[in-house]
C-alpha cells in the first residue's frame, strides 16, 4: 500500500517513540521540511496509566515506547486519506485489528518533528477487541503531505 499510494519515508514506531522516530525521519528528508503532530496514537488505558505515573516516561510528549508502535508513514495529501481507508478496509477483511490514522501534517521547516501543545490522543484497542476496527481518521485539507 505504501508504494500504490506513493509514501515519501517510512519508520517503525518502537523504542524512540513517536516523536523520536518522527524527529528521525524528518532529518533525513530531501526538502528542508518539520513534521507537526496533531493527533497522539497511544495504546488504550496508557495515557491514563501514564498521568498516575507522574508522566514519569514522557508518553503524552510523544517520547515514550508505549505510542501505539506500528510504522510513521510520510505520504501525499492527496493519498493520505484513501491511503488509511483502504488500510483499514483490508485489515477488516482479515478480522485484524490494526489502522492507521492521519496524525499530522508536513510543512516548511528545520527538519525536526513536534507535537502541538494539547494532542488529539487516539486509543489504540487491543486486537480483537471491539473498539479495534473504529475509524480514528482526522483530516485536513491545507498541508501538502500528511503524516500517518
Amino acid at each position: 500500500l505504501m508504494h500504490k499510494y506513493q509514501a515519501h519515508a517510512a519508520t517503525d514506531v518502537t523504542g524512540f517513540g513517536l516523536l523520536g522516530h518522527a524527529n528521525n525521519l524528518a532529518a533525513q528528508q530531501k526538502n528542508e521540511v518539520a513534521f507537526v503532530i496533531h493527533n497522539l496514537p497511544i495504546i488504550a488505558k496508557m495515557s491514563a496509566i501514564s498521568k498516575a505515573c507522574g508522566n514519569l516516561f514522557s508518553l503524552l510528549q510523544g517520547r515514550s515506547a508505549e505510542t501505539s508502535g506500528g510504522l510513521l508513514v510520510c505520504l501525499p495529501r492527496e493519498q493520505a486519506a484513501k491511503f488509511c481507508s483502504e488500510m483499514k478496509s483490508l485489515n477488516s477483511a482479515q478480522g485484524a485489528s490494526n489502522g492507521a490514522w492521519i496524525i499530522g501534517i508536513v510543512e516548511k521547516g528545520d527538519r525536526q518533528a513536534r507535537i502541538i501543545d494539547k494532542p488529539r490522543i487516539i486509543e489504540v484497542p487491543p486486537r480483537g477487541s471491539q473498539g479495534a476496527n473504529q475509524d480514528n481518521s482526522a483530516t485536513n485539507s491545507d498541508p501538502s503531505s500528511y503524516l500517518s
